[in-house]
């Protein structure tokens, strides 16, 4: 069986086509700026590549770019569609009507359009997708929803609710959902396998570290607390978001600087972070480039993120009573040695200690243990791999009809 795997944003559309035989990748690629003016880049197992410019109107051109690309030309992969079995979607925000991952219908379409106001800028454009996938497949072809935040749905109120008046939480659903879950939930299983035990006889603090960044507390395979909240602003300093901070902070400088709520949630979500402290950039290579040159800011910026980091670490041991396994995952978490050295080197009173030597070769896509025989606690790289949860869902409910 093929699946193929639809990340629809509002000017983009990713896509990767799995065998789900083998659950080896086929092709994959990305269409971008659609209704803008079009470009459409893609790559096959074998590392054959392609790249050209093309009018995208909307979402539906962007799917027959798509179909174009996997069964014609040199990439070709495919003879004809009907070959794939099954589409699932990547859906950001599925607030509490969806708990799990489900068959797409017009009552499901229109769940996730009525959440609209909790990811503006995510569940409308992936509603485009569905609908333009629809345009292109048809409707006989099974097409799966996979919520990013459902392996979340498993927290208990303690944690997800918000200490305000509880009539913002009946009104507007105002709660911590949580994201990156399809993530969370890889590579804490992952984790278990590697472990050679049941997940559910476990504590996993798994951290999704990229320029966007979430580190989640599973306890016997449930989630019982995670760093983003009602968005994905929530948690610690990201690549440009500015995490928790104190609110007095945002009214304050809505006052001084006459800030509107859209300039606000500019401001803190693209203009913050590393790149708001570090003033250079928001990709951790320039900024650590800056610091080994001895730039102040920049080294000062990976100081609040790591320290940040930590802190959760160490607040969701106490929340568990414990930890077994710590698992680093993501661009930063899968490709920078020094981010990990200095968390796991000022944990060390919950007596973990790493091989300095395999933090230095785990990266680039190779995943492994990081820690010593005599640590505590088990530490790990486990390289993400959403697509593949997603191909996962969508192979057992598309077998199930």
């Amino acid at each position: 069986m093929k699946v193929l795997v639809i990340n629809a944003g509002s000017s983009s559309l990713k896509y990767q086509l799995i065998d789900m035989d083998n659950e080896k990748m086929v092709a994959k690629g990305i269409c971008e700026r659609i209704k803008i003016d079009g470009r459409i880049s893609g790559s096959t197992a074998e590392g054959l590549k392609f790249k050209y410019d093309v009018t995208l109107k909307n979402h539906t051109d962007a799917f027959l770019e798509v179909k174009k690309a996997l069964t014609s030309g040199e990439c070709k992969v495919l003879d004809d569609l009907s070959e794939i079995a099954a589409v699932g979607h990547r859906i950001v925000q599925g607030g509490a009507l969806f708990n799990e991952s489900c068959l797409i219908t017009e009552e499901v379409i229109a769940g996730i359009e009525s959440l609209s106001d909790l990811a503006p800028l995510h569940n409308p454009p992936h509603i485009e997708g569905i609908r333009a996938c629809m345009d292109v497949f048809g409707k006989d072809v099974p097409e799966v929803a996979v919520f990013d935040n459902a392996f979340h749905s498993t927290m208990p109120p303690e944690a997800y609710l918000f200490p305000i008046p509880y009539e913002y939480y009946e009104k507007y659903q105002v709660r911590r959902y949580g994201f990156h879950g399809t993530s969370h939930r890889f590579v804490s299983a992952e984790c278990a396998n590697l472990m050679g035990k049941d997940i559910k006889d476990l504590k996993i603090i798994t951290c999704h570290l990229g320029n966007g960044s979430s580190i989640t507390a599973v306890k016997g395979g449930k989630v019982i607390d995670t760093s983003m909240g009602l968005t994905p602003l929530d948690g610690f300093a990201m690549g440009t978001r500015c995490g928790g901070i104190d609110p007095s902070v945002v009214t304050f400088l809505q006052e001084k600087e006459g800030w509107d709520p859209k300039t606000t949630s500019d401001i803190l979500n693209k203009k913050s972070g590393v790149l708001g402290v570090s003033g250079i950039s928001s990709d951790d290579r320039d900024v650590l480039a800056a610091q080994e040159e001895g730039n102040e800011r920049a080294t000062l910026a990976r100081k609040i993120q790591q320290y940040q980091i930590r802190k959760f670490i160490g607040s969701y041991v106490a929340a568990m009573d414990g930890v077994d396994a710590i698992v680093f995952t993501g661009g930063l978490g899968e490709n920078t040695e020094d981010l990990r050295e200095n968390v796991c080197d000022n944990l060390s009173f919950l007596g973990i200690e790493i091989d300095k030597e395999k933090n230095a070769v785990l990266r680039k896509g190779k995943g492994g243990e990081l820690s010593t025989a005599a640590s505590k606690v088990k530490v790990f790289v486990i390289p993400t791999d959403e697509e593949l949860v997603i191909a996962r869902d969508t192979k057992a409910i598309a077998e199930s009809l």
